[in-house]
């Protein structure tokens, strides 16, 4: 279960007091003071953490705290520091102050670190208020007090590719075909309610991360359908794949399915409207054989694609060209590379 929004309470530890403490030894005629320095508070630490998926482990425990720094001791002894807190998310976790609105950071790589609440630091024992005209000095500091805040935890899924389309487009198939993730596949709209991920193999010893996005509709750019709740995901990926539903079972037009769907992209967010777009004419088995040429060039007509682009033809139920669809991604995923738009699929070993 895809758990991708979260609101946690955070409280950093509070500092340790400082320690007013004189020195006394047998046979030291004049003890000085001693007091020791109180430790500082734990931190509340974001760590970015490559095996989760969901930010599901947070939900049943949405109450995070670090501990308290330890009061300084007499014998100049400092006083011991608090444990941090550490709060695993999945990577492309957004971390927001609730209040404020504000974004606290963005966790994209395995092991990132953010402090979201800063411990306290400790106060100051009487050892550090001595001098030539204060020699006895009673004086200490306490500790800072406890960083209290909210936060909204909210995650995009970091994937290579991102496969998008109408609802029963053939989706969730297609990616059970590629890799080796069982999203629900049935044959009704909506099947996927939540992204899926997959890992597809390539020879060579290459892989791409995949991401099943669930069935957008016309107005999802205003929050339609499922909205905004699965077009932030797409946001992440590097390629798009426009899987064309190439014969509706509604009996819609391939093209004005095509072209509503790219409006909703522009209108949610112009930037991802222009991510790399790979279109797969999909479904192409149930078209009759005798006819199949001729309905394909009308479609891919209509498309108006540029020159050097063209559909790639597959049929998730039966595996057609779902090697040349990867290798296309692939080679997509290059260009983005040469282009300086980013890179995260895995290049072949050594």
């Amino acid at each position: 279960m895809l758990i991708d929004q979260a609101i946690i309470f955070v409280r950093s530890g509070k500092g340790g007091g400082g320690c007013v403490s004189f020195r006394r030894e047998k046979y030291v005629p004049k003890g000085g003071p001693d007091g020791g320095d109180g430790g500082k508070g734990g931190d509340v630490v974001i760590v970015g953490e490559e095996s989760l998926t969901t930010l599901l482990p947070l939900t049943p425990r949405p109450h995070y705290r670090a501990r308290n720094g330890r009061p300084g001791m007499g014998k100049s002894m400092h006083g011991a520091d608090g444990d941090d807190c550490l709060v695993p998310v999945p990577l492309g976790t957004l971390v927001f102050d609730r209040d404020s609105g504000e974004l606290l950071a963005d966790i994209t790589d395995p092991g990132q670190r953010f402090v979201v609440a800063g411990g306290g630091r400790g106060g100051w024992g009487n050892e550090h208020f001595k001098s030539s005209t204060n020699q006895t000095p009673r004086q200490s500091t306490p500790g800072e007090p406890c960083v209290e805040r909210v936060l909204r935890l909210e995650l995009k899924l970091i994937a290579d590719v991102g496969l998008i389309g109408k609802p029963n487009a053939g989706k969730s198939t297609m990616l059970r075909a590629v890799s080796r993730a069982t999203p629900k596949v049935a044959a009704y709209p909506f099947t996927t309610l939540s992204p899926h991920l997959g890992t597809a193999a390539l020879p060579g010893d290459r892989r791409l991360v995949i991401a099943d996005i669930p069935g957008l509709i016309e107005g999802a750019a205003e929050g339609a359908g499922l909205g905004h709740d699965f077009l932030r995901h797409v946001e992440r990926t590097r390629v798009l794949v426009h899987l064309l539903d190439a014969c509706p079972e509604d009996e819609s037009d391939p093209v004005e399915n095509y072209q509503a769907l790219r409006r909703e992209l522009f209108e949610y967010s112009p930037i991802l409207a222009e991510k790399p777009e790979i279109i797969a004419l999909n479904k192409i088995d149930l078209i009759p054989a005798d006819e199949r040429d001729d309905a394909v060039g009308r479609i891919v007509g209509r498309l108006g694609l540029a020159a050097d682009e063209r559909a790639v033809l597959t049929s998730g139920a039966t595996g057609r060209g779902t090697g040349e669809l990867l290798e296309a991604c692939w080679r997509a995923l290059g260009d983005c590379k040469d282009n300086g738009a980013g890179w995260s699929a895995s290049r072949p070993a050594g």
